[in-house]
């Protein structure tokens, strides 16, 4: 895995056939397998046995053989926001040069006081209580020192089905065992937490808004409905992630504080830029403390550069202009794009954010047409446990010209994904 010989999705060889060509019994072959699946190197694929997962946690000497746009196609496969739409962070980088305040040191290094009571009445205007705040180094650095600070490897986690594919590795690499819940447009499935619970997950993961990859929203019935089956096992870890932020289109309905144990996060990555990792986690005092105690003797702290910048940043009304900009932007175009597969019968989602998840009878046939056609899209199945297969497009490159073309082409290549009908 390491030089590329065994890329992402490569099957393994079955146990008893690897043990005979190395001379070994199969169940040290098949004692192996356990470590790679525990240290989240390799999935089991039913039937197909075992594979190289999508995004192996180990460090390559090369590139995986993830497969790169085709030249001069539209990238539509990536998840991030538009480069055109990010605020400059030049005007802010000389404000906080300019001010003369000093570096902190190890000493007094930490949350820095004007951005978490800024962060306070943020979270507070939305309905979060936010007694409790620290800093992390982006929402997925919170999701692991929360899980890692109260779970074991082995222990079950529900997680949204299909979801952000960067958890689902986190989770895998934590040698932690993912139980999904079903979303729809409202966001996870009361049925489906209330499944996930009673099998043991000792802890839940939300997406409260532009869920990835399929652009649900928590809405105030979900919330409630959810809260209630939370509320008879308040011992659960319950973890929210608002990445969305200032870029959503909807009202906020959290969960906060439906069992004793909770952290909401926010990150600003993708309103202000994917460069800036930070993230302010909420929760219960418990909770919040364990996370930045574990920080205190790992990474330490988020720079105070970069908790100094996000205080600008979010000072600026010009910033806020430039964000709110930002949040009309992707809402037409995404709007624009399930307007147009809806009007070719494809029955598309996405409530909220960047991206719009298309289901299609076979992923690969209907990644490959696209390709051909021009356009690379991301397959689903590295956001999939147990949901059906689809496509995830991602709206940022799109311009308004572009919407026709790339619905006809989706439309086309669903068409030659379906299965071939042989007649009797």
């Amino acid at each position: 895995m390491r030089d590329g010989a065994l890329p992402a999705g490569t099957s393994l060889p079955p146990v008893r056939d690897l043990a005979r060509t190395l001379g070994v019994s199969p169940g040290t072959v098949a004692r192996a397998y356990q470590v790679l699946r525990q240290r989240g190197l390799v999935e089991t694929a039913g039937r197909n046995g075992t594979r190289v997962r999508a995004r192996p946690p180990v460090a390559p000497t090369r590139a995986f053989a993830v497969l790169p746009a085709p030249p001069g196609a539209l990238d539509l496969s990536l998840g991030y926001p538009d480069d055109r739409l990010l605020p400059a962070l030049g005007p802010a980088l000389r404000r906080i040069s300019a001010d003369g305040a000093p570096a902190r040191g190890y000493a007094g290094a930490g949350p820095e006081p004007e951005l978490v009571a800024i962060a306070r009445d943020r979270l507070g205007a939305d309905g979060v209580p936010a007694a409790a705040i620290t800093v992390t180094g982006g929402a997925l650095d919170g999701i692991e020192r929360l899980l890692t600070a109260h779970l074991r490897p082995g222990d079950r986690i529900a997680v949204e089905d299909p979801g952000w594919a960067n958890l689902l590795d986190l989770v895998a690499a934590l040698g932690m065992r993912p139980v999904p819940v079903p979303v729809d447009d409202e966001g996870p499935t009361v049925d489906g937490l209330r499944r996930a619970l009673s099998v043991g997950a000792g802890a839940v993961i939300v997406t409260t808004r532009a869920q990835n990859p399929t652009g649900a929203a928590v809405t105030a019935d979900r919330a409630e409905g959810l809260r209630k089956v939370l509320a008879r096992h308040p011992e659960v870890l319950l973890v929210e992630d608002d990445h969305a932020a200032e870029l959503a289109t909807v009202p906020l309905h959290p969960l906060a504080g439906a069992t004793r144990t909770w952290a909401f996060l926010r990150s600003v990555s993708k309103p202000y830029g994917p460069d800036l990792r930070l993230a302010v986690l909420a929760g219960d005092e418990a909770t919040v403390s364990r996370v930045a105690g574990r920080m205190r003797v790992g990474s330490g702290w988020v720079s105070t550069l970069l908790q100094r910048l996000v205080v600008e940043l979010w000072r600026d009304a010009g910033v806020a202009a430039t964000i709110a900009r930002a949040r009309d932007s992707y809402a037409e175009r995404r709007t624009a794009l399930l307007d147009a597969l809806r009007a070719r019968g494809l029955p598309a989602r996405g409530r909220t954010g960047i991206n719009v998840w298309v289901p299609v009878p076979d992923e690969t046939r209907a990644v490959s047409a696209l390709r051909e056609a021009g356009y690379a899209v991301a397959p689903g199945a590295v956001y999939r446990l147990a949901s059906p297969p689809g496509l995830r497009i991602t709206v940022s490159p799109l311009e308004a010209s572009d919407i026709d073309g790339l619905a006809d082409a989706v439309a086309q290549a669903v068409d030659r994904a379906r299965p071939v009908r042989v007649g009797m």
